[in-house]
């Protein structure tokens, strides 16, 4: 691995840190009515990469919203594509980490399930046309064994309705992302996460008064100031721009790998901060789902000749 492969490489690993660790925030501020955390979360992140982009307004002298009308009406008509499919996951996640019980290790099966993602996405592509390498459907199987030894403590028992949840947030960022990847190139990265960031706060809002206006307690929202400050400004303003910068310089292969590595993170931050210990079967199942994860980025460094 060359220098600039290694900086990009740490780069992404401090952002895969943050993204891990927002699982314990997220867990910590559980008795925040989630679409009404997400709301709160996503207008600081918004507000953050405004900050970002009108620093970059001024080196590049490009306006934040484009002035071209055509280049203006994709560009909000993506961010309301990315912004609703981020505020259905975002809002699925914060709803399965709320609904586990005190004593399930909620960060550490919210990272590892949510991290499914990175199969997902894959698979979803063979719509597009896009053939599967044998790899990433080996690295499905692992995933699926991994998900049960991490879900089933008792048998089928041992599933929570919160797993579903969260599989099924993992379906969404899925699609996310390749809602990213199809406008990414034509409005802008940091553009089109404002934008993004800026849709998923108003989806949430708008649901939080539709649902949630009875349930919203001043008291409970700053009791866990401090876990939304790190959700809006370090996940969102932060480790988004530390993946802008760190795939600068590394691999796209390498850069997926780092990033990946955002569900252990979610595993040792709950051990560390919050005590949550994980049993055997889950430690097994955590090994196996990362390993699947893994699995599924090796095609990338066969064809970039690793």
């Amino acid at each position: 691995m060359n220098k600039s492969n290694l900086k990009g490489t740490l780069i992404l690993t401090f952002g895969a840190l943050i993204w891990g660790f927002a699982f314990v925030a997220q867990s910590a501020a559980k008795a925040v009515p989630p679409m009404t955390l997400n709301f709160l979360r996503f207008f600081i992140s918004a507000l953050c990469l405004c900050l970002v982009l009108k620093v970059f307004s001024i080196k590049t002298r490009e306006p934040i919203i484009p002035k071209n009308r055509k280049l203006r009406k994709t560009a909000f008509f993506a961010g309301a594509v990315c912004g609703f499919m981020l505020a259905l996951a975002a809002n699925l996640q914060q709803f399965g980490i709320a609904a586990y019980p005190g004593n399930v290790p909620a960060e550490a099966r919210a990272g590892f399930l949510t991290a499914l993602y990175v199969i997902l996405v894959p698979i979803i592509s063979v719509i597009f046309g896009k053939r599967i390498h044998p790899l990433v459907w080996l690295s499905v199987f692992v995933a699926i064994v991994g998900v049960y030894l991490l879900c089933a403590r008792e048998g089928l028992s041992g599933f929570y309705a919160s797993d579903i949840l969260l599989l099924s947030c993992a379906l969404g960022f899925s699609i996310q992302i390749l809602c990213i990847e199809r406008y990414c190139d034509t409005v802008g990265g940091l553009r089109l996460s404002f934008l993004e960031f800026s849709f998923c706060s108003f989806f949430s809002f708008c649901g939080a008064i539709v649902f949630e206006l009875d349930k919203i307690n001043i008291a409970d929202i700053k009791s866990a100031t401090l876990s939304i400050l790190f959700l809006g400004v370090m996940s969102g303003g932060v480790g988004y721009t530390l993946q802008i910068v760190g795939q600068k310089y590394a691999e796209a292969s390498v850069a997926s790998i780092a990033m990946s590595l955002e569900s252990v993170f979610a595993a040792i931050g709950g051990w560390i901060i919050l005590s949550h210990a994980l049993g055997w079967y889950e430690i097994i199942g955590c090994i196996l789902v990362f390993a699947a994860i893994i699995t599924a980025q090796l095609p990338e460094f066969k064809k970039s000749g690793k």
